[in-house]
């Protein structure tokens, strides 16, 4: 027997410097901090745009563990969608101001950009194809050079990420 989840709700992290972290999303991603938990060492993190009670847990818990190391088990990163292939344009220029890009990729579907947080955990931020335009990477997942220029001149303006504002959907636009 299994279940099906309909989408991962949200990400919590453990982080050694609460406020550096809590100033890095809400920097980069435009996070807004919507509930603290003292008790805790907790700051929730909401997305502008997002429609949950939090998109990001944050949990301090100091420089005791060390910092993470790439490759290590455990979690690889998480993955942002935007809704606009342009929108990834603004991402990569955000990292890149704050020195948090690490590279970018075409998954077929799906063209992303990667990053990381000052605690060296890893993120993804990535837009993905409208569904009926996926043809041969229905069932593929490759990682190959992404040129976002070309992506950004045939898909400027394509929305395929649903959630505009908190409560209201877009429609899938070709």
């Amino acid at each position: 027997m299994s279940f099906s989840p309909v989408r991962l709700n949200h990400a919590v992290l453990f982080v050694a410097d609460l406020e550096r972290s809590v100033a890095f999303y809400g920097d980069a991603f435009g996070m807004q901090v919507i509930a603290r938990e003292p008790r805790a060492n907790a700051v929730f993190l909401r997305l502008p745009r997002g429609d949950n009670h939090h998109d990001l847990g944050l949990f301090g818990v100091g420089t005791a563990g060390g910092p993470k190391q790439r490759g290590a088990i455990g979690l690889y990163h998480l993955a942002w969608q935007l809704d606009t292939i342009d929108e990834l344009v603004d991402a990569r220029r955000t990292l890149v101001d704050r020195g948090a890009y690490t590279g970018e990729s075409s998954h077929g579907a799906t063209k992303s950009i990667y990053g990381v947080d000052p605690d060296g955990n890893e993120f993804e931020v990535m837009w993905m194809l409208p569904r009926d335009e996926w043809g041969a990477y229905e069932n593929a997942a490759p990682i190959d050079r992404l040129d976002l220029d070309a992506e950004v001149a045939r898909w400027s303006g394509v929305r395929t990420g649903g959630v505009l504002e908190a409560g209201t959907t877009s429609e899938v636009s070709p």
